[in-house]
């Protein structure tokens, strides 16, 4: 379908350009970067209505109707944006967890920094494998992977269509899950070796009791956990090479939940 130039006194327009920049701030109130604590409000406003401007002609294009503007819609539109950035954010979520779960298991959980992003203390590894997952997925153009997912979602679910929001909110719960499921994946070859390790000085200290076993374990947990992990850091950045089929799977998910009955 062809994009026309976007008319401000054609019928249904300021509707369209309101309920559009309702869903432009739900991606930019939960999107990895856009959400960043230290981007100052005033900047983020400005890109909400950046966003909206640029990006309306591609969602009047596609409209079914003239929408209405009304409190429902408004819900149902930043409902539509929170779940785009909701799968970006998933993916860099299910990454700080892996680095939260390994320090807890390597025992370094002590070591607590200062997050710049989240403008709160966090542990090192968590802060480490957070900041690493967000450079590979802005390295492999995550931002304009999110602003082309914000320009589709217009053909997926056009700007006024009802929305489910009853279901939607369960489905976007749902996705919660993958945060646990992804980060244990990431952490597993740690956890398993630190367990390994664990069991094996345990087995040590029975067959030499003599030993300051207490003095030895954490060393030993400590190098074995991060020579596992540097060593995993690798599988961990290739799963990140291919994150875009991953969102699209729980941008599916989202869309599918959002859109009434009657309409899939």
């Amino acid at each position: 379908m062809a994009v026309t130039p976007f008319d401000l006194l054609a019928p249904g327009a300021p509707a369209t350009l309101a309920l559009f920049g309702a869903r432009v701030s739900g991606l930019v109130l939960v999107a990895p970067v856009f959400s960043a604590r230290p981007v100052p409000m005033m900047v983020k406003s400005a890109l909400v209505v950046l966003l909206a401007v640029l990006l309306v002609p591609v969602a009047q294009s596609h409209l079914p109707a003239v929408p209405l503007l009304t409190p429902s819609a408004i819900v149902g539109e930043t409902l539509v944006g929170f779940a785009l950035g909701l799968g970006a954010a998933i993916l860099i979520g299910a990454a700080e967890m892996t680095g939260e779960l390994l320090a807890i298991q390597i025992g370094l959980s002590g070591a607590s920094i200062f997050d710049p992003l989240s403008q709160q203390q966090s542990t090192a590894l968590g802060q480490f494998v957070h900041l690493l997952a967000l450079a590979l997925v802005l390295s492999l153009d995550g931002h304009l992977v999110m602003l082309d997912a914000l320009a589709t979602s217009a053909e997926r679910l056009p700007v006024g269509l009802a929305v489910d929001v009853p279901n939607g909110v369960r489905g976007l719960v749902g996705l919660g899950t993958q945060v646990f499921a992804l980060g244990l994946q990431f952490a597993s070859p740690v956890v398993a070796v630190v367990l390994v390790a664990n069991v094996a000085l345990a087995v040590l200290s029975r067959a030499a009791p003599q030993l300051q076993i207490l003095q030895l374990a954490f060393p030993v947990q400590i190098l074995v956990g991060l020579g596992t992990l540097v060593a995993s850091l690798p599988f961990i950045a290739n799963w990140f090479l291919g994150w875009e089929a991953s969102y699209d799977a729980m941008l599916t998910r989202a869309m599918d939940s959002l859109t009434m009955p009657g309409v899939r």
